[in-house]
């Protein structure tokens, strides 16, 4: 396809896509005249991710590009991209250090992951980013007084583990490796929002069903 049916079927500028090509975020298409390329679902696919990030993720271009070359790594295994890819993301705030807070909450961090026997790698700056956003969550809940402790936590954790496997369903349904880790990457951003949205909208049932005419 050439460059306009490729904006066409993405919904992407042309503009937008030659400046995604500059920047490296799109591999050039197959040079069949001096000012022509054609493009293929190889292309499609790649630009509805960079679109994903960019976009409706906000995600700045640097960043993007961090997250593509992951994925572009032939020498890791779906895992390790996915993995890799995910910490290029950009997330929460750091922990601050010089919070008594901090070490206490990395403490009851540590606790309920190996309560879960889930892997959350090294302490400090080798920690994963959703490690280290996990302990700064708990620091601060500590610090306002509000409930934070291993139980309380426990239950919110035992249900991300149910959305992980009806994640990880939803991106098995295409084809092949390098179609899923994209999935993988561009469902991790975009259903962040629906399951913020869905969270709020079941709390609301539940209170309704509580507290509703008392």
């Amino acid at each position: 396809m050439q460059l306009a049916e490729l904006s066409a079927r993405s919904g992407v500028s042309t503009a937008t896509i030659k400046y995604y090509l500059r920047e490296g975020l799109l591999h050039p298409g197959r040079r069949v005249t001096a000012t022509q390329a054609e493009y293929d679902e190889e292309h499609l696919r790649r630009l509805r991710l960079v679109r994903a990030l960019i976009q409706v993720g906000r995600i700045p271009v640097s960043s993007a590009r961090e997250v593509l070359t992951a994925l572009g790594d032939e020498e890791l295994d779906r895992h390790e991209r996915l993995g890799t890819a995910v910490w290029a993301l950009p997330h929460g705030p750091e922990p601050d250090e010089g919070d008594p807070a901090t070490e206490a909450a990395r403490r009851s961090a540590d606790t309920l992951l190996e309560r879960l026997g889930w892997g959350y790698g090294e302490s400090g700056e080798a920690a994963s980013p959703a490690y280290r956003m996990l302990v700064t969550a708990i620091a601060t809940l500590s610090r306002l007084g509000y409930p934070c402790g291993v139980d309380d936590l426990e239950p919110y954790a035992r249900a991300m583990e149910r959305i992980a496997v009806t994640d990880l369903d939803l991106v098995e349904r295409y084809g092949t490796p390098d179609e899923q880790v994209e999935a993988a990457v561009a469902l991790t951003v975009l259903y962040e929002p629906v399951l913020l949205s869905l969270r709020r909208l079941a709390e609301a049932a539940e209170s309704g069903r509580r507290f509703s005419g008392k």
